[in-house]
Order: structure tokens, then C-alpha cells, then sequence
């Protein structure tokens, strides 16, 4: 029987040995990880005249730039694939309606050959105008597809000349399409409407801005931008609350984001199964300027409006990011109180998100301001009770015990305060 079976797996391999070379491969070395997603990003230099400026490290800013870039370029990891788009690289004329058309795509986003990569970066020279609007917007084209990561990291040394094309209202935009895109930002030498503009830009998606004013810093930061790409987290789902619970999407554990009016309620669905508690927590960012005194609302109620519990929390401008929470421990149930065999009822959780935000004059409501909604459902604690956190969600019970002691207690604390008093007038 051992020798049969030698003799068959001999067979099999000399026929594989054999036709081998007239199969295509399978995989290579560039292919990406079947069903895993591949992280993206694209590095956003801008080419324009001012980059001409000797003021890092002695030498010009195209300069300073082009040495990061060949630092970062041999540095990025293999799994990801990298792209670079220039602004303000071609176009020398005065023509503004010509001049903010200029922006391209110097390599495309792919598996990475470093000398072709390197060669391209090496023949740019600073030419026009700043139009960082636009690159903003081709370079979410070219990132487009995929649920993996995805960056833009802008490098520029001013602020966008290509107005009214506001690239801070583009990034909002970009967000508000729920494709999950972060933009990095980093100002060489930056003033202070540099400074503001790139600020705005990072935190309408979520991105970070850095000041960069020598080259070690800037080839350090974009490398670790490019890092954090490679690295797993956890990719929020695109959603939208209705207005009204029966209409509300029906959400699973997971991160979802969303887009809210100023003064808005907005609606969703969780369905807790008995024994398990529901985790839930809504951020909202006020990525542009707003009214001091706003508040943030997370409730959960049943299908037919009687709350459960409520978290909330306020703010007087001095935040960018409203937070609050709840928990809902759900109890467990007997086995005759079902939906089907040995299924036991999940009841169904209405989340209603409110804020009290409000724009000053002048300031765009459109779109709405970012929300972040966290859906966890875990196991529940022993005694949960038929309540929400801490037994204080459905009230009655714990209500009555609450005014009998506290009617006691007064009952205790005026007859000490009269005896106290009668104490001190005998004496």
C-alpha cells in the first residue's frame, strides 16, 4: 500500500514538473494579498515659484523637497501602493484661469519602482501658481476604489491662489462623500493664513497638519504618514440617519460615519439580544467655526418613544470634538419567550443623535458637520436588571425607593437639627 502510494504522488509530481511552465503564475512578488485590502497613498508636492525660497537648511524648498522625497521613496513599505501629484509644476504664465489648471499626476499610484519614481521627482523645477483646490480633487480621483486606507499628504509652502475654489470647503466635500480619505498637511515655512488654511484642510478629514522648517523633518514626517497607512485600523462604514426611527438604518457593531445639520436630529437602529448590553458612543466635530454653547445628544428609546437612557455633553468653544455616550445592559429572557425555536427576541434600540450647533453669519452650513457613531455589543453583566446603566433606565422602581429614602432621611435630619438646637439653647 506505501509503495502504491509513493508511486502515485511520484506520478502526480512528474506531471506537474512537466506542464509547470505552461500555467501562468498565480501570484508575484507586486500582486496584491488576495481579499486583503491595499493601503493607498498619494504624495501632493507643490511645484510652484515660491518653492524657489532658500530658506531651509540653506538651500531652496524644491530642494529640501526633493531630498525627503528620495529618503521617503526608499522607505516605503511594499505593501503600499504610493502615487505622486504636483501642482503649479508646468504652467510659467500669468493666465490665472490656465494657471489654476495646473495640476497632474507624476506617477501613478501602484507598486512602487523607486529609480522610475526618483527620476520623475528629480525633474521638477518651480514654475506656477498654487492651485491646491484642484490637486485635492484629482488626487481623491486617483485614490478612488477599495475599502483599505487611503492618504493624501500635501506638501506645500503658501496658501491656495486659485480662489473662490476654497480647498478647505474641498476637503469638507471630500469627507461629506464618505469614501474615508485622510488628507495630511505639512507647510514648509509657513505664515500664519498658510498656517490657518492647512489646518482646515487636515481637520475636515480627520488628517493631522505639521510646521516644517528643515529637511530632516519633513523626509521624517512624510515617511511616517506613509507608515501609518501600512498600518491596520479600523475603516469607519459610510451611513446616513433618517429622520424617524422606523426609517433609520438598522447598524451592526462596527464604526459608522455620517453627516449632520447644525440643530439636526438624526436616527438609527441596534438590535440588542437578550443578555447582552449595548455600548454606543457619537462624536461630532465642528470642523469650521461655530457659536460658543453647543451640546451634544445621544438617547436610546424603544420602538414606541419611551427613553431608556440618555448621555450628553456641552461646550463652550474651546473644543473641535463634542463627545458622549451610554450603556444598555439588556436582561435575559426565559426560553418561552421567543420569536422562533430557540431564537431568543432581540429587541430593538432606537439611537437618536441631536446637536445644538450654530454657524455665524457667513460661515457655510453645507454640509453638515461630521459625525463618528462607535456600536459595540457585548456580553452583559450578571445582573443587568430589566434597566440601563446602573439600574437607572426605566425609573419607576428605583424612583419609589429614592423618594422613601429620601423622606426618611429628612425625617432623620430635622429631628437631629431640632435636637442640636434645643441642645444649644439649654446651654
Amino acid at each position: 500500500m506505501i509503495i502504491r502510494k509513493r508511486l502515485v504522488a511520484g506520478v502526480c509530481g512528474l506531471l506537474v514538473a512537466l506542464t509547470g511552465g505552461s500555467f501562468p503564475a498565480v501570484a508575484t512578488a507586486d500582486a496584491e494579498p488576495a481579499g486583503k485590502p491595499v493601503p493607498k497613498v498619494e504624495l501632493v508636492l507643490d511645484v510652484s515659484g515660491s518653492m524657489r525660497a532658500t530658506d531651509i537648511d540653506g538651500k531652496s524648498r524644491m530642494a529640501a523637497a526633493k531630498q525627503a522625497f528620495n529618503e521617503v521613496l526608499d522607505a516605503v513599505p511594499p505593501e503600499v501602493r504610493l502615487g505622486i501629484r504636483t501642482l503649479g509644476a508646468d504652467y510659467p504664465g500669468k493666465d490665472r484661469k490656465t494657471g489654476c489648471k495646473d495640476t497632474r499626476q507624476l506617477y501613478p499610484v501602484g507598486p512602487l519602482d523607486r529609480t522610475e519614481a526618483k527620476t520623475a521627482v528629480a525633474t521638477l523645477a518651480p514654475t506656477g501658481w498654487t492651485p491646491i483646490g484642484p490637486a485635492l480633487l484629482g488626487a481623491a480621483e486617483d485614490l478612488e476604489g477599495g475599502d483599505a486606507t487611503r492618504r493624501i499628504v500635501l506638501i506645500t509652502d503658501g496658501e491656495d491662489t486659485c480662489a473662490p475654489l476654497d480647498p478647505c470647503e474641498v476637503a469638507r466635500e471630500i469627507a461629506a462623500k464618505g469614501i474615508h480619505l485622510t488628507i495630511d498637511t505639512l507647510g514648509l515655512v509657513p505664515d500664519a493664513r498658510t498656517r490657518a488654511q492647512l489646518v482646515c484642510i487636515a481637520e475636515a478629514t480627520g488628517g493631522t497638519y505639521t510646521s516644517v522648517r528643515h529637511t530632516d523633518e519633513l523626509s521624517e514626517r512624510v515617511s511616517q504618514l506613509v507608515d501609518r497607512a501600512a498600518e491596520p485600523t479600523l475603516t469607519p462604514v459610510a451611513t446616513r440617519g433618517a429622520d424617524r426611527c422606523e426609517k433609520a438604518p438598522a447598524l451592526t457593531p462596527g464604526l459608522y460615519t455620517d453627516r449632520e445639520a447644525f440643530g439636526e436630529h438624526r436616527w438609527y437602529r441596534v438590535d440588542v439580544p437578550p443578555g447582552q448590553e449595548l455600548r454606543a458612543s457619537v462624536s461630532v466635530a465642528a470642523d469650521r467655526a461655530v457659536n460658543r454653547d453647543y451640546g451634544v445628544l445621544l438617547r436610546a428609546s424603544t420602538v414606541h418613544g419611551r427613553e431608556i437612557v440618555r448621555g450628553e455633553a456641552a461646550g463652550d468653544g474651546r473644543t473641535d470634538v463634542l463627545s458622549t455616550g451610554l450603556r444598555y445592559p439588556r436582561p435575559d429572557i426565559d426560553d418561552a419567550d421567543t420569536d422562533g425555536p430557540g431564537k431568543p427576541a432581540a429587541e430593538t434600540v432606537c439611537l437618536r443623535v441631536s446637536n445644538s450647533f450654530s454657524a455665524p453669519a457667513g460661515v457655510r452650513t453645507t454640509p453638515g458637520l461630521p459625525v463618528e457613531l462607535s456600536i459595540a455589543v457585548v456580553d452583559g453583566p450578571d445582573e443587568a436588571g430589566d434597566a440601563a446603566f446602573l439600574g437607572l433606565g426605566r425609573g419607576w422602581p428605583f424612583l419609589g425607593v429614592l423618594i422613601v429614602a429620601g423622606f426618611v432621611a429628612g425625617v432623620l435630619w430635622g429631628r437631629l437639627s431640632r435636637w442640636r438646637v434645643s441642645v444649644w439653647r439649654t446651654n
